[in-house]
């Protein structure tokens, strides 16, 4: 349900509580003055979402290329629910949900682990299920952990299970339209693996995005370092490395301005990411593994566009 729809369920509301009032002539100006406060605290919603597709050249995650043949469709939905917001030192808390998917046309990794070739589910290589509660504080930092679950509904890699914790900071207050949403992340493989080790290891995420409003278009330059530790990325000897990826890139998005309100807010988005690949990302592509979707490139290029509706 949009918050415009509320609003209008709670002025309705509001209006048929007032009908005695008008009836009588003991109605106050309090009154009204309470009725106009109950509408106001209506027109905010508590729980908030977004769906939407992202259609993609290659399928990269965290390094590691999955995907870069055929038609690669990503879907995903999200649910964020409001359980506080005050003035204090815990300025506002949410739970929030989350799904995604990708669908391949290749219907191959290039590893040959997919199961039964009669499977109704060949082109359906991943959906991930993610928990986490967001917990925003001192009025710029807000702290995320989550947990993560990633299946493959075609049996491509054995289901995996992590821990993980995500901090931002709003950095608008100082430096305005050149703020840099700087962020920090570690995520604790706890079974099985997102990167290309063979043990259980840890992966480490720092990055950046600003961005800015030229009229009617938003313009992002997010830029993200990948690192690993206790065997997250391991080369193609087995040997542990630290430096997974770095990543740069740039998307456009324009709200559809001609869709109504009370459908949510659409965004198109186009967008474009460079990948340096580091010597942790390649075991997996090794003969001992025997992937075969990837060269010995280290550089890889991008493409992407998209679809999302907020509400």
């Amino acid at each position: 349900m949009t918050n415009n729809r509320i609003a209008k369920i709670c002025v309705l509301a509001a209006g048929i509580a007032t009908v005695p009032a008008i009836s009588f002539a003991g109605s106050t100006a309090k009154e009204s003055k309470e009725i106009k406060q109950v509408i106001e605290k209506c027109k905010e919603s508590c729980i908030t979402g977004d769906i939407g597709l992202n259609v993609v050249s290659q399928y990269i995650s965290r390094g590691v290329i999955y995907e870069n043949q055929g038609s690669i469709l990503q879907p995903y939905a999200d649910l964020y629910a409001k359980i506080y917001e005050g003035e204090g030192f815990l300025n506002k808390a949410s739970i929030n949900l989350g799904v995604w998917s990708s669908f391949h046309s290749r219907k191959d990794t290039g590893f040959g682990q997919i199961g039964e070739h009669g499977s109704t589910t060949r082109a359906w290589y991943e959906t991930d299920f993610s928990a986490g509660v967001a917990l925003t504080f001192a009025k710029n930092f807000t702290f995320t952990p989550s947990y993560y679950i990633f299946t493959s509904p075609n049996d491509a890699f054995e289901t995996f299970q992590g821990l993980n914790l995500k901090l931002a900071y709003d950095d608008t207050d100082l430096l305005g339209a050149f703020a840099l949403h700087p962020y920090v992340q570690v995520l604790f493989e706890l079974e099985n693996k997102i990167g290309t080790g063979v043990d259980e290891g840890v992966y480490y995420e720092i990055g950046i995005a600003p961005s800015h409003a030229f009229g009617p278009i938003t313009v992002t330059v997010p830029i993200t370092l990948g690192l690993g530790s206790n065997k997250c990325y391991v080369n193609t000897e087995g040997g542990d490395e630290t430096y997974g990826f770095f990543s740069a890139g740039v998307t456009a998005s324009y709200n559809l301005p001609f869709v109504p309100e009370c459908y949510g807010t659409w965004t198109v988005s186009a967008g474009y990411t460079y990948y340096n690949l580091g010597a942790g990302t390649d075991y997996i592509y090794s003969d001992v593994v025997g992937g075969t979707i990837r060269d010995d490139k280290q550089n890889e290029h991008v493409f992407q566009g998209g679809l999302q509706v907020s509400f």
